[in-house]
């Protein structure tokens, strides 16, 4: 179906019954998209990209496949990673935009009352893990593209659809490696969003391994061993104790409250009738963007190690597992927030905000190299409305269909001749 060409009104007006009028096959997408298991952990991801890659060949679209080398995955601990680039090339003289959204999923879980790889349609609204994050912008952003194509008038630039597999274990192996092997430079980012809001800037995230080493020793001796399980108590109640002082910090960034923390795993020992001789702790320390997380990270080790310092027999190693940078507005981000605030006045009949948030996403990487990046796409007025990461994920349709029409027709802003 192609749309002739006429005024800018006449355009979006078409762009947008365009989207209604295939809104059942964006549907039937969505579908097929959730019903691929992409668990991570284990992270074995390559097929989904490989079935991604297929059905947009059905559009008569290329995508380029870009593994990441196995051993690289591994290290990682993941399975496999193939991630997408779709480039869809206009007229000379325009900006390239990129869509971003990440096809990995956190695993389903328990309590779920519709099968979390069903795609379950009930009373308008879709069931299934990744419908909301992010699974629900491959098909947002794909039908958005298609419908700004179905224009007969001219467009300059480009779009690129970045469809990676890495944003549940921190993205470095998914936007972060199409950046680093520089196969994409985009002018402008809209990452995968998951409200109505648009997100401009989010918080940093801090992880570590802290690994205490004692000694094991008999039960009926506890003498004759050094307590990692003591040991680790003392570090855990310095970290918890932190907590009263950063909720004193406050950001400046709408949507972003103060710094938190926690530790979020502990495992150790051997037996109950064993004096424990390793305790290995996970944390996560959020940092809000006014924060420097070089200052933070070694103060955090500071505070691990004072406080075991001079117990006998007790080491302590400590392991970066991810530093996610924030997430702030760059000059270009602007434009991207009032083109999308315009367009969804027009398409929602009501305002939208843009702020912060205390998450932390994959935009972030695109920010790192002077990319401007925001987060918008299908979703409902709140997080937690969504589910997302939890049981009986879900997306209501109707929200589906204005995203897309959002998205579309801020592509024809920036894109029509």
């Amino acid at each position: 179906m192609k749309i002739e060409p006429g005024t800018d009104m006449d355009a979006q007006k078409k762009i947008t019954r365009w989207i209604d009028a295939h809104f059942d096959e964006e549907v039937a997408f969505l579908q097929a998209v959730i019903r691929i298991p992409t668990d991570t952990p284990p992270g074995d991801n390559a097929p989904h990209a490989d079935a991604v890659a297929a059905m947009v060949e059905a559009f008569g679209w290329r995508a380029e496949k870009h593994p990441v080398p196995a051993q690289a995955v591994h290290d990682y601990g993941m399975q496999s990673i193939t991630n997408l680039i779709v480039r869809r090339l206009y007229q000379p003289g325009g900006p390239t935009i990129a869509l971003n959204a990440h096809g990995d999923v956190v695993p389903p879980g328990e309590g779920w009352t519709h099968p979390p790889y069903g795609g379950v349609v009930e009373d308008g609204v879709m069931y299934g893990r990744a419908a909301a994050v992010s699974k629900g912008d491959f098909a947002t952003f794909i039908f958005a593209v298609r419908a700004l194509e179905a224009l007969t008038m001219p467009l300059k630039g480009c779009v690129e659809l970045h469809f990676t597999y890495d944003e549940e274990f921190g993205g470095l192996l998914g936007p972060g490696y199409l950046l680093e092997q520089q196969l994409t430079r985009p002018d402008f980012v809209i990452a995968a969003g998951f409200s109505y809001h648009i997100v401009t800037a989010h918080n940093a995230c801090l992880q570590l391994e802290v690994t205490v080493h004692g000694k094991s020793g008999h039960g009926a001796m506890p003498e004759t061993g050094h307590d990692a399980l003591q040991a680790a108590t003392g570090i855990l109640n310095a970290i918890y104790g932190e907590l009263p002082a950063l909720k004193k910090k406050r950001s400046s960034v709408a949507g972003i409250d103060s710094p938190t923390m926690l530790v979020g795993r502990i495992d150790g020992g051997t037996n109950t009738n064993v004096v424990p001789g390793k305790v290995v702790m996970k944390l996560d320390r959020r940092m809000i963007p006014e924060e420097d997380p070089v200052a933070v990270e070694v103060g955090l080790r500071a505070l691990i190690e004072h406080a075991v310092h001079g117990m006998p027999g007790i080491r302590v190693e400590i392991r970066r597992l991810l530093l996610s940078h924030a997430l702030r507005p760059l000059p270009g981000c602007g434009k991207l927030v009032a083109s999308l605030q315009k367009n969804a006045l027009q398409v929602m009949g009501e305002a939208i905000s843009a702020h912060g948030t205390p998450l932390y996403a994959d935009a972030r990487l695109y920010g790192e190299h002077g990319i401007p990046a925001v987060l918008y796409g299908a979703g409902p007025r709140t997080v937690p409305e969504s589910h997302a990461k939890k049981a009986d994920e879900r997306l209501v349709l109707d929200d589906l269909r204005k995203a897309t029409k959002v998205v579309a027709l801020t592509l024809f802003d920036f894109l029509s001749a």
